[in-house]
């Protein structure tokens, strides 16, 4: 859909630029041949409704929501005033959702330094499980699951609950 629109702004700014040089004699010709060819296509269809793609919805919307709304009403569109500003609505909003929208999926990385103290904690004190570990991070101020912990200990191959009887 990119790909296209890019085409398509690109082929409207070439007609764009073609229609500089020409008098305003050329332009009120080619919009009243435009607009009788709407009227023709309007009557062909007979009250059926037309079928926009969604680039051509995000290039209508672009192009007419800068106009006032009575001018916009002056116009002879396909479809209504009210529907090309809703076309316009859901575009911006679809780029602030995909702007607010997080660059990587899932939960986020824990830093490095933290991972680096959990195998501090655990390698110096080889009795301790998680949950202990856990618990000194805390105490540290350092808020993080204890199946962070968990995981952070099982991925670096130190055994996340050792047994206790072992040990002593």
């Amino acid at each position: 859909m990119l790909l296209r629109l890019a085409y398509l702004g690109i082929t409207k700014a070439f007609a764009l630029l073609r229609l500089l040089p020409g008098g305003d004699r050329d332009k009120d010709i080619e919009i009243l041949s435009l607009r009788h060819q709407l009227a023709v296509l309007q009557r062909h269809l007979d009250g059926q409704r037309v079928r926009f793609e969604p680039v051509d919805r995000a290039w209508l919307a672009a192009l007419l929501h800068p106009l006032p709304r009575p001018t916009l009403q002056g116009l002879r569109l396909l479809v209504r005033p009210d529907t090309i500003l809703k076309w316009h609505r859901d575009l911006i909003a679809r780029r602030h959702a995909a702007a607010s929208r997080p660059r990587r999926r899932g939960r986020p990385r824990t830093p490095r330094s933290i991972r680096v103290l959990v195998l501090r904690l655990a390698k110096e004190n080889g009795s301790w499980g998680y949950r202990r570990v856990h618990g000194e991070l805390l105490t540290l101020g350092i808020n993080l699951a204890p199946s962070t912990v968990w995981e952070i200990l099982r991925q670096a191959g130190i055994d996340p609950a050792p047994d206790r009887a072992a040990t002593t």
